[in-house]
């Protein structure tokens, strides 16, 4: 599938008015090169352009569509609401229930802030963490993305542990130098930084399965290592689980790992694909938010009706028995599928797959840090990617990007993607 001449024409149209054509960056096709499908329509596993062309898609508006595109129930109860009003700015009682759901889904959450976004979920974590430690520094890792605010948009240099520069023109280094960055999945750099500087870290925070370098599991204890670490020194641990919450496991990576962190940032999938974000976390923690506590955080479209109720039919929907226990078993079969067939054809594989997100790196062996992702072959990846989007899959447009599965990719959409796989393999 070429790119079509509307696609070609719609980009073109997009860039006079927005910068480089796109509202977020990797829509653009930056990291692949060609012209961004426009996409007007989706149903299930499935999206199409506007030239007509489908895809199977596993992008999934970056992983909040969990039961696919257009389901008919979260339809239902999205338009039910929009015949009873879009936005009140006064609470309602499904705003409640979608909080009680969340806390008995997560381990560690007792009460729940709704926001608007993961960017303003982990901003307003961290700073209920300083208020709640009377500390300053943020502790990050290298390559986890936590939205784009001044603190969190800091790179990392060589060394056991960096104290953060801008990574963004605008991010004043007075505001970066506050966070500190240090190599994921390495619990002894965590230990030096804290024994130089423990008594100012007010919290850890970071992306338990990374997946904004790719899918990147924890290694063997090192998110224990990290609770014991933060606990010891008066710290707080924050989860960014705005990607992982209810994908890899139904109550997040921490109860796939049995680690509880003091806070967690959920998304993407409590909005049924509507814009929407929480925190949430110990109750002495949470009792410091305004009106209950001091720190301040408020927002005139938080807990919007239309995604409360989105998400509250979404999340029921993958716990029906059987449901997501059957995502991660195709989830299995793809990703282990897709690297044996790239094998096969002699190129340089290898594949991470937790729960329902995965990533197929063509690099030799585990990728385990955001060094072993930068150091895969990425020019591979883009001429894979466009000969996949021939084939009619649709994955993401970067090898620093995580792939998602739904219920609505049943077996057959799998075998259809590995099918798809090999004829792209052979294309290379």
């Amino acid at each position: 599938m070429p790119p079509t001449s509307r696609s070609r024409a719609a980009f073109d149209r997009a860039r006079r008015v927005l910068p480089g054509g796109v509202n977020s960056p990797v829509r653009a096709f930056k990291a692949v090169g060609g012209v961004p499908r426009f996409i007007a329509r989706g149903q299930g596993p499935h999206v199409w352009d506007v030239d007509g062309n489908r895809y199977v898609d596993y992008v999934l508006s970056w992983g909040p569509l969990i039961v696919g595109h257009a389901h008919p129930e979260v339809v239902r109860a999205i338009c039910e609401q929009a015949g009873l009003g879009t936005s009140y700015g006064a609470p309602t009682e499904a705003e409640t229930a979608l909080a009680e759901l969340i806390a008995d889904m997560v381990p560690s959450v007792e009460v729940v802030r709704l926001v608007n976004s993961g960017t303003e979920a982990t901003m307003s974590a961290l700073r209920l963490a300083r208020a709640f430690t009377n500390r300053p520094k943020i502790v990050k890792m290298e390559g986890h993305y936590h939205g784009h605010a001044d603190h969190l948009l800091v790179s990392a240099g060589s060394g056991v542990a960096t104290f953060g520069l801008p990574n963004s023109p605008g991010v004043l280094p007075a505001v970066a130098q506050e966070t500190i960055v240090i190599p994921f999945n390495d619990l002894e750099a965590a230990e030096a930084l804290f024994e130089r500087v423990g008594d100012q870290v007010a919290a850890v925070i970071l992306e338990p399965v990374a997946g904004n370098m790719g899918v990147v599991p924890p290694q063997p204890g090192y998110l224990e290592g990290l609770r014991e670490l933060t606990r010891a020194h008066g710290a707080l641990l924050i989860f960014d689980e705005v990607m992982t919450g209810f994908r890899v496991h139904l109550g997040g990576a921490q109860a796939l790992y049995g680690v509880e962190p003091d806070l967690t940032t959920l998304g993407k999938v409590i909005g049924g694909g509507l814009p929407v974000g929480a925190y949430g976390g110990r109750r002495e923690i949470m009792e410091l938010v305004a009106p209950e506590g001091p720190v301040y955080q408020a927002g005139t479209l938080s807990g919007n009706p239309l995604a409360v109720r989105a998400g509250l039919v979404t999340l029921e929907l993958i716990r029906q028995p059987g449901a997501f226990e059957a995502m991660v078993r195709r989830a299995e079969r793809l990703a282990q599928g897709m690297v044996r067939i790239a094998r096969e054809a002699g190129l340089p594989a290898t594949g991470h797959q937790v729960g329902t997100m995965f990533s197929l790196f063509f690099a030799e062996g585990p990728i385990t840090t955001y060094a072993d992702a930068k150091g895969s072959d990425t020019d591979l990846y883009a001429r894979f990617f466009h000969a996949m989007l021939e084939a009619g899959v649709y994955l993401a447009p970067s090898q620093f990007e995580a792939a998602f599965l739904s219920t609505a990719h049943t077996d057959e959409i799998i075998d259809f993607t590995l099918e798809a796989t090999a004829q792209a393999v052979n294309r290379l």
